[in-house]
């Protein structure tokens, strides 16, 4: 009985996170528009729901976010949709399962990475609020150079292609990105994961205490 009142609540937690995920991404506040990319704080709940409730919610968060990203892409392009979308792949059914790999794959590996560096953190005894800190500024730079990375990777050529530019431009524009955005995307999520996480992790586990004594 005690397994599965904690089995439920661990599912009901993902779920309203999840709900959270899908209202951050269907608004401003989620989903930036930017002339080149969109900038997001959609990977927020994510690493906030990773470091609660663990790497496997972090994988479930992850998909939802990359899933939504991969749908605003679609339905509202900018130049550099086709890396995130694969209805708008210039190179078939190999481009598009490219998008697919951006756009959802490295969500769910964001939402694994940021439950495991929460775990060692946590294992080598790091006081919790300089470990969220750690684990929300990480795990944000580690998404943008997970993304951008991957685009340089996959699309270098079509990256090169949309902005206009040689291909051995692509490296510098991608490395422009990931400080750009990606930097202050980091801060902001430091800030966040810490203010957030540390009430949700007290009321989370506060919950565990009272079933406990109610067993």
């Amino acid at each position: 009985m005690n397994q599965r009142k904690r089995d439920t609540r661990w599912s009901v937690t993902v779920a309203l996170m999840i709900a959270v995920v899908i209202v951050l991404a269907n608004t401003p506040l989620g989903l930036i528009q930017l002339p080149i990319i969109k900038a997001t704080t959609v990977h927020i709940p994510v690493i906030i729901g990773a470091i609660v409730l663990g790497p496997l919610a972090g994988a479930i968060l992850g998909t939802a976010f990359g899933i939504c990203s991969l749908i605003s892409n679609t339905m509202t392009p900018t130049l550099l949709s086709f890396a995130f979308s694969p209805f708008l792949s210039t190179t078939g059914l190999p481009g598009a399962l490219k998008a697919v790999w951006i756009a959802v794959g490295c969500r769910v590996l964001l939402g694994v990475l940021a439950g495991w560096i929460w775990i060692l953190l946590k294992k080598i005894k790091c006081n919790q609020n300089l470990a969220l800190i750690i684990c929300g500024f990480l795990s944000s730079i580690l998404h943008t150079i997970l993304v951008m990375g991957s685009i340089y990777g996959l699309l270098a050529g079509e990256y090169a292609k949309a902005r206009e530019v040689a291909a051995d431009a692509v490296f510098g524009l991608i490395l422009g990105t990931v400080t750009a955005s990606g930097i202050p995307e980091a801060i902001a999520a430091a800030v966040l994961v810490t203010a957030i996480g540390k009430v949700l992790l007290m009321v989370y586990r506060g919950s565990v205490r009272e079933e406990r004594r109610s067993l």
